[in-house]
């Protein structure tokens, strides 16, 4: 009215204007929001809501809950995750209240958000686990372990080996890595030297380098060139020549053979043989900044989504199947069973261990250079 009455010239317009200025005859000269961001790199923060202090504590704590009860979850499009998450995403449980914004990523895309602290709860690699030990607490449940079976290093079957170029730092002249590839790990011991050899001058397709399964191959094999390809498409990097050997992680590991490619070494059944342990794969994280009590509304919840799942099986492979890339029932229950076990409702004693000796492991041969803080929500 101000604008068409001529009190004024131009105007700042806010709330549903932002969508129906030019249906009403108005020209936008600028968007705040935009300049904001280009500027900044920042969004642009309009509003926000406030308590007053004296408002006691424990209440603080329920208005908070009602004020934050959607919760954002983030974990990956893959039939075990679906399977955990069923109960949740189906209001199959009592979800206390609480709603839950299902966010499907990737898991190296995952880690990265929560090394920014981005999602409320979150899947998380437990490699990744060492690096946000400031933002997050583990979960006590939804763990991904493989007891003697785990992530796979594959090779197209009845390949050659194409030379790569030496990885030796005794001479005077560092390796010629080609652009784009990356160089991981400091040694190499294990016993297996028939499948090492295969590999020590290969250029491996990983799914990511905050993944376990890449922190596994750096225990297994030491120093190695990798390049860095989308889970989904590593068999691709291996058939077509990109890479001659591929880490595999999630269904692939079942499919492999099918898909005209043979093991060179199952990183799970190496690690089982050489600690007795299960290798800690995945877990769930939360947020450290959520009031304690809801922490553990929020760990109840996941615990019974778990439980659910397992006690209604049939019912929640179904839920999954549309993330089974091409996966029948069977096989994929079959690699849900392989995920969702007992470390899953519960890490126990040994799932703690695991994950003690394989992250301490990991700090005293370097690869990762920071102290491990790993807390439990309680």
């Amino acid at each position: 009215m101000a604008l068409r009455s001529g009190r004024a010239e131009a105007g700042l317009i806010i709330h549903e204007g932002q969508l129906t200025y030019a249906q009403s005859g108005f020209t936008k000269i600028i968007d705040l929001g935009e300049w904001w961001k280009e500027r900044t790199g920042l969004p642009l923060p309009l509003g926000g809501n406030i308590l007053r202090r004296d408002i006691p504590r424990d209440i603080q704590h329920d208005l908070t809950a009602m004020l934050t009860e959607t919760f954002t979850l983030g974990h990956s499009p893959d039939p075990d995750d679906a399977f955990m998450f069923y109960a949740m995403a189906a209001n199959k449980i009592d979800l206390r209240g609480y709603r839950f914004e299902h966010r499907l990523e990737d898991i190296q895309t995952l880690n990265e958000r929560a090394m920014r602290g981005e999602l409320h709860i979150s899947a998380v690699s437990i490699h990744a686990c060492a690096y946000v030990g400031d933002k997050y607490l583990l979960l006590p449940c939804g763990a991904s372990m493989g007891d003697g079976y785990g992530p796979l290093v594959i090779e197209k079957d009845r390949t050659p080996v194409r030379a790569v170029g030496s990885t030796s730092r005794s001479a005077n002249t560092e390796p010629a890595y080609a652009e784009g590839y990356g160089v991981a790990g400091i040694e190499h011991r294990a016993p297996n030297e028939g499948a090492r050899s295969r590999l020590r001058d290969r250029v491996i397709a990983v799914p990511g380098t905050m993944t376990s399964a890449f922190l596994a191959l750096q225990l297994y094999l030491g120093e190695f060139k990798y390049i860095v390809v989308p889970f989904d498409e590593i068999f691709a990097a291996v058939r077509n020549g990109r890479a001659d050997a591929g880490l595999i992680i999630h269904e692939g590991q079942l499919t492999y053979a099918h898909s005209g490619f043979t093991k060179i070494i199952d990183l799970g059944r190496w690690w089982k043989d050489r600690t007795g342990l299960p290798l800690p794969l995945g877990g769930n994280v939360l947020r450290k900044d959520i009031p304690r009590e809801i922490q553990s509304d929020l760990a109840a919840i996941l615990r019974e989504s778990i439980e659910f799942g397992l006690n209604h099986r049939a019912e929640a492979v179904q839920h999954s199947m549309p993330y089974a890339r091409g996966m029948g029932s069977d096989l994929a229950s079959k690699f849900i069973g392989m995920y969702v076990n007992e470390f899953t409702r519960d890490y126990g004693e040994v799932g703690r261990e695991a994950i003690r000796r394989f992250l301490g492991e990991a700090r005293e041969r370097g690869y990762i250079d920071r102290e491990i803080l790993i807390e439990f929500v309680k």
